[in-house]
């Protein structure tokens, strides 16, 4: 776990292991791009869930503030151009009410964290396009067309390690 912030603004972020945690990513899932981006819930889970790596951010008190997923070997390669040293990013996620309190930034860390320590040497993601910023400020290069996912505009983007 690493701890972030203080007050009531503390979190921490770490690597889930544990059933609960998964299911708790799963619900940030639901509530921000099924409830609010609308989403349909058939698309948001898949079969590359399974094998993931997963992060979740808790806040000081316990309640989930946000999650993301590090898709790689095969899962990855679906999502990149193949390239085995490239992990896939993806499924970030933050509550409305634990927005602009770095979560996104943290949960990306420690994405890449988990990339370098699987051996990797790169992270694709696929954003949406008017998160393209927030990626850009942490050091990704967007690559490629827009292109739509689940009816929302997407670009590519990587950052090495």
């Amino acid at each position: 776990m690493s701890p972030r912030g203080s007050g009531p603004r503390a979190y921490t972020v770490r690597v889930v292991e544990d059933p609960a945690d998964r299911e708790a990513c799963f619900a940030v899932r639901k509530e921000v791009f099924v409830g609010e981006q609308g989403v349909p819930e058939d698309l948001e889970y898949d079969a590359f869930d399974a094998g993931a790596v997963h992060v979740l951010a808790l806040g000081a008190d316990g309640p989930a503030l946000g999650t993301g997923r590090l898709l790689t070997g095969e899962a990855a390669a679906a999502r990149t151009d193949g390239d085995p040293a490239v992990g896939s990013l993806g499924r970030l996620a933050v509550l409305r009410e634990a927005r602009g309190l770095g979560v996104g930034a943290a949960l990306v860390r420690a994405v890449e964290e988990a990339a370098r320590a699987r051996g990797l040497t790169a992270v694709d993601l696929h954003a949406q396009t008017h998160a393209l910023g927030f990626y850009e400020r942490l050091g990704y290069v967007a690559y490629g067309p827009e292109f739509p996912d689940a009816g929302i505009a997407h670009r590519s983007m990587r950052r090495s390690l």
